[in-house]
């Protein structure tokens, strides 16, 4: 008797290979349309890992990476970057895929009161890295830039205790949702820091190359993206998992 695939599974491919073509775009378009240049440190971050962290984390593993993957590298080509772009392509793809994988495998073996503890100390964390980063990297006169204009749409000067309150903030709100909303909340701030260190550490050793000692002082640069990343990213993801619990068990 010959067997034959699920329905379910039938589909599986075909909406994996869509949702990675959208993603991508989105992807891309998310690092291309807003960036912030520092001249004291001549780094930038971007939007584009929050749309990495929420692809994966909403999709998971494959079209996370396909979509972190190939969406960041169109929108170095697009940017000029184009020495960056192989780079771009395998370490975003395994950023994506880790970040989606881990976030697929929460476990629940432990008490509500151990994900409590692990969700505030790693809140606390978070909120410590944005207000030292921050201020440190991305306070005083930045460079804000829309879409590919070659020229900065504006150029604010901001103050250090700009990013004490964000990083307050962060770490409050962190906290809060832990305790009252969801303990294993710290599961998924964890998928996303881990996800992150590999593109910290991916851009670290392939600018040691590039660049040589230079790539040490990218390294708070892309710690400090990947911590907006994963501060814009968790209530987008959890807004879309209320209304559409499907997702989060895809």
């Amino acid at each position: 008797m010959k067997r034959t695939e699920s329905p379910q599974k039938r589909l599986l491919g075909p909406l994996d290979l869509a949702a990675s073509a959208v993603f991508s775009a989105f992807v891309c378009v998310a690092t291309i349309i807003f960036t912030v240049y520092v001249p004291q440190t001549r780094g930038f971050f971007n939007i584009g890992e929050t749309m990495i962290y929420v692809t994966a984390l909403l999709f998971g593993p494959i079209v996370g990476g396909i979509a972190g993957g190939f969406g960041s590298m169109l929108a170095d080509v697009i940017l000029g970057y184009m020495e960056f772009a192989p780079a771009t392509l395998v370490i975003k793809m395994c950023e994506g895929a880790v970040v989606g994988f881990l976030g697929k495998k929460n476990p629940k073996k432990e008490s509500k009161d151990y994900w409590r503890a692990t969700t505030a100390i790693l809140g606390i964390v978070m909120g410590l890295l944005l207000a030292v980063i921050g201020s440190t990297y991305y306070s005083g006169e930045v460079e804000i830039y829309f879409g590919t204009s070659a020229e900065p749409t504006f150029t604010p000067w901001i103050p250090a205790e700009v990013w004490y309150l964000i990083g307050g903030l962060a770490a409050f709100s962190i906290v809060l949702a832990g305790i009252k909303l969801e303990p294993e909340l710290g599961w998924t701030i964890l998928s996303i820091t881990v996800g992150g260190l590999i593109m910290v550490t991916g851009y670290f050793i392939y600018e040691l190359f590039l660049v040589g000692p230079g790539a040490f002082a990218e390294i708070p640069v892309n710690i400090g993206q990947m911590s907006v990343g994963l501060m814009v990213s968790m209530p987008v993801v959890r807004a879309v998992w209320r209304y559409l619990p499907s997702l989060r068990g895809r």
